[in-house]
């Protein structure tokens, strides 16, 4: 019987998903993430959320898995692709407003984040 559900992305994103009983698997490479998918059915896993990371390249994984009836796998994004998105919206509307990106420049570095 498949009743687990596991998630495979970065550690530090999914590592306190542990406590709520998911199963968590944080590949280092694609191929890790490739072999993660070929062993969910043997793990009994009947629900996979994949990071967006791998969500694509795993293209053909996904196709094989799609004609099984488990593991269902999904793909989900998570916030620090956001968080990114509005910090660069937040540079372009201060060089907007002032002409300048200081801003959303570090204090005493010159560098932009």
């Amino acid at each position: 019987m498949f009743d687990r559900v596991a998630v495979v992305g970065d550690w530090d994103l999914i590592f306190p998903l542990r406590a709520l009983g998911l199963k968590i698997y944080s590949p280092r490479s694609l191929e890790e993430a490739r072999q993660v998918l070929n062993s969910l059915e043997e793990e009994k896993i009947a629900l996979c959320f994949v990071h967006e990371r791998f969500f694509e390249p795993l293209a053909a994984e996904r196709e094989v898995l799609s004609h099984k009836f488990c593991p269902v796998l999904a793909g989900f994004s998570d916030y620090r692709v956001v968080t990114d998105h509005l910090g660069q919206m937040m540079r372009e509307l201060a060089v907007k407003a002032t002409g300048s990106d200081s801003l959303g420049k570090k204090r005493g570095n010159d560098e932009t984040r």
